[in-house]
């Protein structure tokens, strides 16, 4: 097994892609280039969505990303690193999303509804599915990959509801206890059951949009009628 395979760089002097990687003057260093890391992240997101996480190796990714062995293992400890990587740009994209969603200055109605239609389109879409899936393969020998996926991140959708809701309720607009629990309640009224369907193959595509929508509105409904301030007062 080689050096690459078994998760070890066979060098960190050598074998770099360019002289940019070296630092001249002017220049990033190793393992400082957002665009460098940008283009491995990409070839990794395309081998593991091609052939798993188990099957994928650091030389396909290499190969794939079209790096060296030693620039990859300067940006990334080993798959495990770089799969995480892939998860947590991922789900920065989506918390960049369901931020905007999440307008204060919108009525309520209106922003969860965005909000649940945003974070239910990217949970049951085919590449977040896929990598569910490679995670909970993995979930036994790798706990932390596992960790890693679900809750390492600061922000999510979870957190950035939770907020929310919470700002509601210091400007009087909603009647919440328990915000906690009020936000992954909402969560769950939107997926409706979707994410498991789509996670154990009961739903083999991604749900179509206008079912999202009726779903969502749905959501809307029950969480409005539940935390009220006109009807939580009963």
């Amino acid at each position: 097994m080689s050096a690459a395979e078994n998760n070890t760089p066979e060098t960190l002097t050598e074998d770099f892609d360019s002289p940019d990687d070296r630092c001249p003057a002017g220049r990033k260093a190793a393992g400082e280039d957002p665009a460098k890391r940008e283009q491995i992240i990409e070839g990794a997101k395309r081998v593991f969505m091609s052939v798993g996480f188990d099957a994928a190796s650091m030389n396909d990714i290499t190969r794939e990303a079209g790096v060296s062995k030693g620039t990859i293992y300067v940006y990334f400890q080993n798959k495990e690193d770089l799969f995480g990587a892939l998860i947590e740009r991922e789900r920065n994209r989506v918390v960049r999303s369901i931020k905007h969603a999440l307008d204060d200055h919108e009525p309520i109605d209106e922003a969860l509804f965005e909000f649940g239609m945003t974070l239910t389109s990217h949970i049951t879409s085919d590449h977040t599915i896929r990598a569910m899936r490679m995670v909970l393969g993995v979930s036994d020998r790798m706990p932390q990959l596992a960790k890693r996926f679900f809750v390492a991140s600061p922000e999510n959708g979870y957190t950035v509801l939770k907020g929310y809701l919470e700002r509601q309720v210091q400007q009087g607009r909603l009647q919440i206890e328990d915000t906690d629990l009020a936000a992954r309640q909402f969560i769950e009224i939107c997926m409706a059951g979707m994410m498991k369907r789509r996670l154990f193959g009961e739903m083999d595509a991604p749900p179509e949009r206008a079912y999202i929508e009726k779903t969502v509105t749905s959501g809307v409904l029950v969480f409005r009628a539940a935390y009220d301030v006109k009807t939580a007062t009963r």
